[in-house]
């Protein structure tokens, strides 16, 4: 059995997309999985995910089948929500960033820059329309039980802008909160006196729980923001749309650069493999199919959209295993220089006689310092 890691992004209902290539996964009896890692809308699909798998395996039931059900469960809840009524519906519009029609990305923009309105004006009470589909599908108690599949969730500390990782008997239904808490929209939630904002801001998925909490080497990334644009944009909404893609996709690029570098000198040998491991980067990309939808529909609660973003995800991932499934354990799919590298980076010194140990030492504080991930 090939072992995989997956990396979610969160993108709003486009983690639809993200559903539909983890079904596909999930039938695919070649594969196992080891690790989750998911921010926002990947953090849902995540918990989705972990939940059907671990309780259908402690009923002694098919854990794939359980994990497939859980997670269109889920989404099939999502879509249900569009069809509530007029006050439900604009709130649903908000889950994960999507804005009801008197709050245009130009209104919000313009309010926000005078200061007139917070979510703790526009939503004083505080509604959420994921808190009540987490605590009725998610079973967060077998997540923690179940040893074999470590679960990450992502956050953002207010105070601090550090990533916290949310994992084991500490991820609950808050920390999936945590993790789509947009701050223009909800209030900033509270776990032990802490106060946190959407994980997107500091980490898109995390990809370093996976490299250190995890023996598998290879990572799959399930990317729904694009980091590159034809175009562009013009106007505002697209100004806009374009800003928030940027910000999430921040700390990914910083990552898939730390990744390479390792990479780099462990190929080379300028570094000790007893303390480093070579990560094998893969991804399954929205692209095209994703394009076919504005930003403002992350929050649309459409069932047409969904179902089609779910094909969409089941059709990229059955054609990235067609071409790349026997790469899996042996080499990296995805090329990090020419997608995630800029122009800023050195090209490493080559000493005639390196001591790798030596080198190690010297790099390992950087590396640490740079993929940190702060364990709640």
């Amino acid at each position: 059995m090939r072992m995989l890691n997956l990396a979610l992004q969160g993108g709003g209902s486009h983690g639809a997309f993200t559903w539909g290539v983890l079904d596909a996964l999930l039938q695919d009896e070649r594969l196992g999985v080891e690790g989750i890692s998911g921010t926002s809308a990947g953090a849902l699909n995540a918990v989705a995910l972990a939940s059907g798998w671990a309780t259908a395996q402690a009923q002694g039931q098919d854990p794939r089948e359980g994990a497939r059900e859980k997670l269109a469960a889920v989404w099939h809840r999502v879509s249900g929500l569009g069809s509530l009524g007029t006050l439900q519906q604009q709130f649903m519009r908000m889950l994960w960033g999507g804005l009801p029609p008197e709050m245009s990305p130009a209104t919000m923009m313009g309010n926000a820059w005078r200061g007139m309105v917070s979510p703790y004006q526009s939503n004083p009470l505080d509604i959420n329309p994921l808190r009540d589909l987490l605590e009725q599908e998610i079973d967060f108690r077998a997540i923690a039980n179940h040893a074999e599949l470590k679960v990450f969730v992502t956050a953002t500390h207010v105070t601090s802008g550090k990533a916290v990782v949310f994992t084991g008997r500490q991820l609950d239904a808050r920390a999936v909160l945590a993790s789509a808490c947009l701050p223009t929209l909800f209030q900033a939630v509270e776990i032990d006196g802490q106060q946190y904002w959407d994980g997107g801001y500091s980490a898109n998925p995390a990809l370093s729980p996976l490299v250190r909490g995890c023996r598998t080497s290879d990572v799959l990334l399930v990317q729904i923001n694009p980091v590159s644009r034809a175009h562009a944009p013009r106007t505002s909404a697209e100004i806009l749309d374009r800003v928030n893609e940027l910000s999430f996709n921040a700390s990914l690029l910083t990552q898939m650069r730390a990744i390479d570098f390792v990479n780099r000198l462990l190929a080379e040998g300028a570094l000790s493999h007893a303390g480093c491991k070579s990560v094998y980067m893969h991804r399954v990309a929205g692209g095209a199919a994703l394009e076919a939808f504005p930003s403002s529909s992350r929050g649309s609660a459409d069932g047409a959209m969904i179902n089609r973003l779910f094909e969409a995800g089941r059709d990229a991932a059955h054609a990235w295993l067609a071409v790349h499934f026997e790469a899996i354990g042996r080499h990296g799919t995805v090329d990090i220089r020419r997608d995630y590298l800029d122009d800023t980076l050195l090209e490493l010194p080559h000493p005639a006689s390196a001591a790798p140990r030596s080198v190690g030492r010297g790099f390992r504080p950087w590396l640490a310092r740079l993929l940190r991930q702060s364990t709640h």
